[in-house]
């Protein structure tokens, strides 16, 4: 069975329950960031179905007060982090219908009244269309399609069957791109990520998960559209800066911010453009939502990898994550 299929027949369970009126996307790090892209294209296309994105411990902490019998959690843990897993008991308390993403069963499949597994985006053998990331936009145009109707909901299945084939062009070109941006970069303190729109949740894991997480190095996330109302003043020649170009709507925004980097930025200003990676190799009308699918495995499996090699810094290794009470 496809995972588009999958995640139809779950999102037709869940509608056939109950009405949807909100979709939550919980989860921590990483797993709160692939939800970028369900969450942008949910809040642009659905003109009846509230969306919103919470960490799992906020979620716990301050539950919020619409959460009832008519929203669908989707929650996403892939070994079953302990925040997330409470977070799916709190859900189900308020009455929520609930969707476990997982790689590893824990609590999280236990509680959940349903289940899809995805693959991990740090495996090479992975499909791209079964991420986690891809899986959360499946649902979320699943769902949009059922309640409203989505006009592009075919051409999107169909940009999802070839999306692996466009990642494995973009992981060879962009190679021996990352290999030449990591030795530039790989004795500086801090690495600045700009992206906005639909790829700024691409910016935001590769600053928290890769950079600062994997490689222990300062990465501050930067949205292009505001990046004018502060963060301009701390350029300089001599800063990194890695500039995701996305497509779409919002690219207006990361072309307006290039223009400055190229005037006051020197040569540590990096742009990796979504048109050199494939985006413009799917429909037009759906090809904004796929920047995340195509982003993240790209930033993850080859620029922080050629910046682990880089740097000689393993990045499995870890300061305090699984090593100390937190």
């Amino acid at each position: 069975m496809s995972i588009q299929s999958e995640v139809e027949g779950i999102v037709e369970s869940v509608l056939a329950t109950s009405e949807v009126h909100r979709v939550v996307w919980v989860a921590a790090g990483g797993s709160f960031g692939g939800f970028h892209a369900a969450n942008y294209f949910m809040e642009r296309e659905s003109r009846t179905i509230g969306s919103a994105m919470h960490t799992s411990n906020e979620f716990v902490l301050a539950p919020p007060a619409y959460v009832d019998e008519h929203t669908l959690c989707v929650i996403c843990s892939m070994r079953g982090t302990k925040e997330t897993c409470v977070a799916a008991h709190v859900a189900k308390d308020l009455g929520a219908q609930t969707i476990a993403l997982y790689v590893e069963e824990s609590d999280l499949t236990a509680t959940c009244d349903y289940a899809i597994a995805y693959e991990s985006i740090a495996l090479d053998e992975s499909r791209t269309e079964r991420v986690n990331s891809s899986v959360a936009l499946q649902i979320a145009m699943a769902l949009v399609e059922r309640v409203e109707g989505f006009e592009h909901y075919e051409a999107a299945m169909g940009a999802f069957d070839v999306v692996d084939a466009i990642y494995r062009k973009a992981v060879a070109y962009a190679t021996p791109l990352a290999e030449r941006w990591a030795a530039q970069v790989a004795g500086e303190k801090t690495i600045y990520v700009m992206g906005s729109g639909p790829a700024y949740g691409s910016a935001y894991i590769f600053s928290i998960c890769n950079i600062e997480e994997m490689l222990q190095i300062d990465s501050p996330t930067i949205n292009c559209c505001e990046f004018f109302h502060g963060p301009f003043e701390v350029l300089d020649k001599a800063k990194p800066v890695f500039l995701l170009m996305g497509v779409g709507r919002c690219r207006a925004a990361d072309e307006r911010a290039l223009d400055f980097l190229k005037r006051y930025g020197g040569e540590k200003v990096y742009v990796l453009d979504g048109k050199e990676i494939g985006l413009n190799d799917l429909p037009d009308c759906v090809s904004e939502y796929f920047n995340h699918v195509l982003f993240s495995p790209v930033l993850n499996n080859v620029y922080m990898r050629a910046l682990s090699r880089a740097t000689s810094k393993d990045y499995m290794t870890r300061r305090y994550m699984w090593k100390v009470a937190y």
